[in-house]
């Protein structure tokens, strides 16, 4: 499958899309729930991809210190990386590109955002929109315009990857078309049933930089 465009800059969700954080996630998160005597389940059906204080915004308890339990959680999960990787070719994609044509943008505090690079072995780019940047976190589209304005690009000419429900949202809602990274779901069980351009990970995938800058993706095979 070839997506039949050019674009200006890639726009990178980062957990689940350039590295498989998830079993650190759900450790960090099934023992907050177990402790607040929150149902698991739901939980973690809904957390991915959404800023951590928003979600457990939704699941507070009466009385429970919202921002107190955010930076608890934070610690937890930046001290939990030891089986945090890459997704498969993520590193190698990503180094193709032009400094200036590309950004992650993700759900994750900033310190856990680098704490997690670092431990996949990816280096973060000039452009990085965390959680703090916004006020209101995927599925608005608000981080990915934060992100392409700082590039200075049109959010219609960006292509954003994502690998959640709620970034695959933020990045339509934005104007920008959206590119489906599936690894984590089948090692993870966390199936996305979606009808964007979708692809295993990054080993097949290859870009050509045109004189102009802008980036044609060719995702055969």
């Amino acid at each position: 499958m070839t997506v039949p465009r050019r674009y200006a800059a890639f726009l990178f969700d980062m957990d689940g899309t350039l590295l498989d954080s998830i079993p650190s996630a759900i450790r960090a998160w099934t023992g907050w729930a177990t402790r607040h005597g929150i149902d698991t389940t739901e939980l973690l059906r809904v957390m991915h991809g959404v800023r951590a204080i928003e979600t457990i915004a939704r699941f507070a308890t009466p009385g429970m210190d919202i921002d107190a339990e955010y930076a608890a959680l934070t610690r937890a999960e930046i001290a939990d990386v030891d089986d945090v990787v890459e997704i498969p070719g993520a590193a190698a994609f990503v180094a193709q590109l032009p400094a200036d044509r590309w950004a992650i943008v993700t759900s994750a505090p900033r310190a856990l955002a680098l704490r997690r690079l670092a431990a996949a072995g990816l280096t973060a780019p000039a452009v990085l929109v965390t959680a703090e940047d916004v006020t209101t976190g995927k599925p608005a589209p608000d981080c990915f315009l934060a992100a392409a304005d700082r590039l200075g690009i049109a959010p219609g000419d960006c292509l954003v990857w994502e690998d959640a429900p709620a970034g695959v949202a933020a990045g339509l809602a934005a104007g920008a078309d959206v590119m489906v990274i599936t690894a984590t779901h089948a090692t993870h069980a966390t199936p996305l049933t979606t009808d964007q351009p979708s692809a295993r990970d990054f080993h097949a995938l290859r870009v050509a930089v045109a004189n102009d800058g802008w980036l044609a993706l060719d995702a055969a095979g």
